[in-house]
Order: structure tokens, then C-alpha cells, then sequence
């Protein structure tokens, strides 16, 4: 089905900042907008500050004149809800209140025509819960966006229970019209984003509760070592951590207390003194008028080596002995348990157990750990973690080798996983679970952190570049460390790597003989190519396989 005509009207119950951002999009694709709202005078407000919000963007050259006039000429405030007669699709922008929700589409029902679609851009309340309140729940799903509406890429197409699909598809395309990435998913707690981003927020927390780092740390290492755009702190203080916490508890509520979704009594307690970020001038950071910003902590310089042995394949940190190289240090090659030997120190990139178990179990000493990077090259920054009782002399030369590649170096404690891994490999978990479920398609989850939360990359994406054995051992690191189940593995994950290790059927049993093949696109059963919710497909920049022969999630 075909996106909805610009001349079809489009409806917004509710003018603050998520429903003018809604109106805004759809009015410059070309709809006739009516823009409602319960408060006096507020949808009117809503219009001329959609018409200042132009003018701007035609002063900086990135609209004209001309079409500023015509959007805003589009746009309509209106005094009540009888007003929406007119329009063909009706989305609800208003309070996080299911009654209150409800109530309001049992309203529309009786004002909008029999052939209207109506949408809500709830963010955590259940589309199945919502439309079970109307007659007709079959046209009715959520069509959520991002904050800011105009700005942000992403829209969830999210269905309820009783969602007719030609309704669906509607939505789909008509988000698609409106410029925006547009995703599908079904009515679960969180969505895709709201679910799959709680890791991001939670280990960065977690880590700081244990002290193994301060939040301008973390958030230095996430950007400059992940490639995120914000860390974790820094995001949370701009979302307001009453939002932040909310969602969070919410989640963790819905999936009837599951660890992997535990709120944080840090971020608790900033709600309680009313530090919820910038909005209130104070958060994890203070965001008053002229405070400084505090600084990664960045170890002193250290002496350059003059000679590194690579033992063995360094998987995903690879990319260091052509760096090493180029910054014109002598490398040796040697078998080996794929680590770097540099003056009698071992330098190993993180596995999930922490530097003190693994020096202990691997009889490594001394031993320090460095965490995973986007791209080492790019990276800009690289923590380590050493092992307790590595003496100073060892830390000063695992310092002093990622100084000469140009790199900032912070030194945290002993957290198993380090930062940026510990991190990942719960996002690919979650968003492995997420797709196992039936939440989502692959393909769409790691759109949807791309483009909803500007991930560098989408978190299955990731785990192919790492390698699932790599990240599965990560994952199993941190439970035995933790002894907790948020730290559990994805089955999906667990079963990925098992098909890999399937060996082929004999020559003459293969595919021209009717068997079906045991691939990752299928495992045997009679539907596996045709049941995609358990699938996870490789992303299309990866080559089948994987790269450097590690196992593809897909």
C-alpha cells in the first residue's frame, strides 16, 4: 500500500514538543495539519513557534522563504477535538497515561471517518494496551518518533495485537514520504531503541558505582575509543535523567524485574535531588553558566618502545601491528595466544575477565588489558586495566606503546570487560534477544540504533566485526565475574556459533540432492528460510563468513 496523498489531512492531538515536531514534519511533506491541544492557547503557540523555527533555518539558508510560507501556511490550530473530522490520519502526542490514552481514541472514534488511521507516539506504553480501549483496534499503531521530531531520522512502526498490516504499511510509507528511516517492530516493552539502548546507559553506570572510572572518563573513552557521538553521562544529562530513569524503570517493570533492565541508585539518587541534567543546570555535570567541564583522566608520558612482538591472531585489535609499524616500531611476528610482548610485559586485548583473573589463569605476569576499539586507527584515546600487583615499570610500557601510536591513554581499574566491550557485547546481546523474540528484523534493529540513537555502528554489525566466539566469551566472563543473570548471553547468540561449527554434509548430500543446507540462513527445519524473526542476517558490508573467518551473526 501506497503512502498517504499530501492532500489527506493529518491530525495532532497535543502541541508540546514532541507533537509540534510531529506537525512541522508532516506539514512540510506537503499535509494539511490540524494541531490540538487540551491547554488554551497552546496548539496556536505551537504554530508560531514552528513559523520562528523556520525563519531561522531560511536565515541560515537552509530553507527558503517560500517554503517556509507554505508550511506554515498548512498548519492549523484548532479549539477541540470535533475539529479532527476532516482528517485521514490522527496521531496522538499527549501525556504517558494509558487510561488517559484511552480515553482519547475512544473520543476520535466517534469524530474521524471509518477509513482514518489513528497512531500513537507512545514511548513505553503497550500499542496493544491502548488499542484494546477503541472498537476498531485494528487501525490503530504506533508511529513513534525522536526528539526533536524534525531533526531525528528514526521512526518505529510499531504494531499492536490486533494491527491490520495494510495499516502498517501505510505508516511505513508514509514516514518513508516524510523523509524519515522507518522501521518495524511489534508492541514490546522499550520497542527496539527504548530496549535495545539500556546497556549503554547501565554498564557506564555500573562502572562508576564499582569507582573503576569517573563519567568524563567513560564518556572520553566511549567517544574517542567506541566512536559514539555522546558517552553515556553526557546523554543522560542532556535526555534529564527523570526521563532517563523513567524509561529505565519502566522497561525493568514490564519485563517483570529482569536484571538485565536494573535501575541504577546513582542516576536514583540525581532524580531525587533534582539533578536531572541540563534542564536543571546540574547532573553528572555541572551545566551552569561558565562552569568548567572536568577532564578525562590521561596518563603522563611514558618512554616509547623501540620493539613489540605480536604473538598470534589479535582478532579485532588486528589493525595495531600495521600501526605500530607506520609509527615506525620494530614488530616481530611469533605463534602465540594472540597477545603483545613488548619488554617483557604482555599486552592483551580485553576477554571479559579482568586482568587479575586472567594473569592468574593464563600465568601471564605482568599482565595489563586494553580495551576494544571502533577503529584503532581513529581511536583517540585507549583505556587499560592491569592486573593487581603489576608493578609501575610494566604500566609505564603499555602507556608509553600507545602514546607512540598518537593515542591518549587512561588508566581504570580492574573492571572486567574494561568500557567500550563490556558495552558492545551487552548491546549485541540485547539486540540478538530483540530480534530472537521477534521484536524486530536484524536488519531494522541496527537502523534503528544507527538512526535513532547515531550508534557508529549497529550492535550486530559490531558483533560480527568482533567475532560471536569473542563476544560470547565476554558476555560468559562477566556473569562468572558478577554471578548474576543481567549478564546472561543471548541464546540466539550461543546458537549462531554452534551452527557455525556444524560440518558440512557429505559430497553428493548437499543442496542438488534436496537437503537443505546448514547455514546460517537456516538450520534444517522445514521453515528456517522463510521465519526471519530467527534470523539474524549479516549486514550487507560483511562478506559470508565474516571477516577474518569469524563467525557472522546473522
Amino acid at each position: 500500500m501506497a503512502a498517504l496523498d499530501p492532500s489527506v489531512t493529518v491530525a495532532v492531538v497535543g502541541a508540546g514538543a514532541m507533537g509540534q515536531g510531529i506537525a512541522q514534519v508532516a506539514a512540510q511533506a506537503g499535509h494539511p495539519v490540524l494541531l490540538v491541544d487540551s491547554r488554551p492557547g497552546a496548539a496556536r503557540a505551537a504554530v508560531e513557534s514552528i513559523a520562528k523555527a523556520l525563519t531561522a533555518l531560511v536565515e541560515k539558508g537552509k530553507r527558503t522563504a517560500a517554503e517556509r510560507d507554505a508550511t506554515v501556511d498548512r498548519l492549523h490550530a484548532v479549539d477541540g477535538l470535533s475539529d479532527l473530522a476532516p482528517a485521514g490520519l490522527v496521531v496522538e502526542a499527549i501525556v504517558e497515561d494509558l487510561d488517559v490514552k484511552r480515553r482519547l481514541f475512544a473520543e476520535l472514534e466517534g469524530i474521524v471517518g471509518s477509513d482514518a488511521i489513528l497512531a500513537t507516539n507512545t514511548s513505553s506504553l503497550s500499542v496493544t494496551a491502548i488499542g484494546a480501549g477503541v472498537r476498531r483496534p485494528e487501525r490503530l499503531a504506533g508511529l513513534h518518533f525522536f526528539n526533536p521530531a524534525p531533526v531525528m531520522a528514526l521512526v518505529e512502526i510499531v504494531s499492536g495485537l490486533a494491527t491490520d498490516a495494510a495499516v502498517l504499511d501505510t505508516l511505513f510509507d508514509t514516514a518513508k514520504a516524510w523523509g524519515k528511516s522507518t522501521v518495524r517492530c511489534r508492541s514490546t516493552p522499550g520497542f527496539i531503541v527504548n530496549r535495545v539502548a539500556r546497556p549503554f546507559y547501565a554498564e557506564g553506570l555500573r562502572l562508576v558505582q564499582e569507582q573503576a572510572a569517573d563519567p568524563a572518563t567513560i564518556d572520553a573513552v566511549m567517544r574517542e575509543a567506541g566512536g559514539f557521538r555522546m558517552g553515556p553521562f553526557e546523554l543522560m544529562d542532556l535526555i534529564g535523567h527523570d526521563v532517563n530513569f523513567a524509561v529505565t524503570r519502566s522497561v525493568h517493570a514490564a519485563y517483570f524485574g529482569d536484571p538485565r533492565f536494573q535501575p541504577s541508585l546513582i542516576q536514583q539518587e540525581l532524580v531525587e535531588a533534582g539533578r536531572l541534567g541540563r534542564k536543571t543546570g546540574r547532573g553528572f555535570y555541572d551545566h551552569s553558566p561558565g562552569a568548567a567541564r572536568p577532564t578525562p583522566r590521561s596518563a603522563e608520558p611514558a618512554p616509547r618502545p623501540l620493539r613489540v612482538t605480536v604473538q598470534g591472531d589479535l582478532g579485532p585489535a588486528a589493525g595495531l601491528s600495521g600501526l605500530l609499524r607506520e609509527a615506525g616500531i620494530a614488530v616481530e611476528e611469533a605463534a602465540g595466544p594472540g597477545v603483545l610482548m613488548v619488554d617483557g610485559v604482555t599486552l592483551a586485548l580485553t576477554d571479559g575477565r579482568t586482568a587479575t583473573a586472567r594473569a592468574a589463569e593464563d600465568g601471564f605476569a605482568p599482565l595489563v588489558l586494553f580495551d576494544l576499539a571502533l577503529d584503532y586507527a581513529k581511536a583517540t584515546r585507549v583505556p587499560l586495566a592491569l592486573a593487581d600487583g603489576t608493578p609501575s615499570e610494566a604500566l609505564a610500557v603499555a602507556v608509553g606503546l600507545f602514546q607512540a601510536l598518537g593515542k591518549a591513554v587512561s588508566v581504570i581499574d580492574d573492571a572486567p570487560g574494561l568500557v567500550v566491550m563490556r558495552t558492545v557485547a551487552m548491546l549485541a546481546s540485547e539486540a540478538a534477544d530483540a530480534a530472537m523474540q521477534g521484536v524486530a528484523s536484524a536488519a531494522d534493529i541496527d537502523i534503528a540504533m544507527t538512526r535513532g540513537v547515531n550508534y557508529p555502528l549497529g550492535p550486530l554489525a559490531w558483533a560480527d566485526r568482533i567475532g560471536l566466539p569473542h563476544v560470547l566469551a565476554v558476555l560468559d566472563a562477566l556473569a562468572r565475574t558478577y554471578g548474576e543473570d543481567r549478564y546472561r548471553a543471548s541464546a540466539l547468540l550461543r546458537r549462531r556459533i554452534s551452527a557455525s561449527r556444524i560440518p558440512s554434509p557429505p559430497r553428493g548430500q548437499g543442496q542438488g540432492e534436496g537437503v537443505a543446507p546448514r547455514d546460517f540462513a537456516g538450520s534444517g527445519h522445514a521453515n528456517a528460510t522463510t521465519d526471519s524473526t530467527l534470523r539474524i542476517p549479516l549486514t550487507p558490508t560483511l562478506s559470508p563468513g565474516g571477516r577474518g573467518g569469524k563467525e557472522p551473526l546473522q
